[in-house]
């Protein structure tokens, strides 16, 4: 099997299942979309679609090294949410301490998702 094989099937795996979930499931997201932002639910709606997006072409040949950037562009630009989530679980005073623990944990688990789909565009090679 070619090296960008082993990669990327399970990007897509994890890409295309949070994506589904963004759009069937919003609550729980929009609850961690910064209030900066206005109203969460285009927010919510759009990443899912974006991560469905990103899903598809990297599991389409011709698009993997270009979804594959893309990819790791939107797991930089869904941080904001993801440390609006730790702040709002510390902050919480119901907020069960595993949760905020694995809130917390998530923040640096973004680098190695975003370094994995650079490595997807690097094993895909040039067009």
């Amino acid at each position: 099997m070619h090296r960008t094989h082993r990669r990327w099937p399970p990007l897509v795996a994890l890409l295309a299942d949070s994506g589904v979930l963004h759009l069937v499931r919003p609550g729980p997201f929009a609850a961690i979309v910064p209030r900066a932002l206005g109203d969460p639910l285009p927010w919510v709606y759009g990443s899912g679609v974006a991560e469905l997006a990103c899903a598809a072409g990297v599991l389409t040949p011709r698009t993997r090294r270009g979804a594959a950037l893309a990819t790791a562009a939107l797991f930089v630009a869904v941080y904001p949410a993801n440390l609006q989530m730790a702040l709002a679980a510390v902050r919480s005073p119901t907020a069960a301490t595993g949760y905020r623990v694995a809130t917390l944990v998530r923040l640096p688990l973004q680098l190695p998702l975003v370094l994995w789909a650079l490595s997807v565009r690097r094993a895909a090679g040039r067009p």
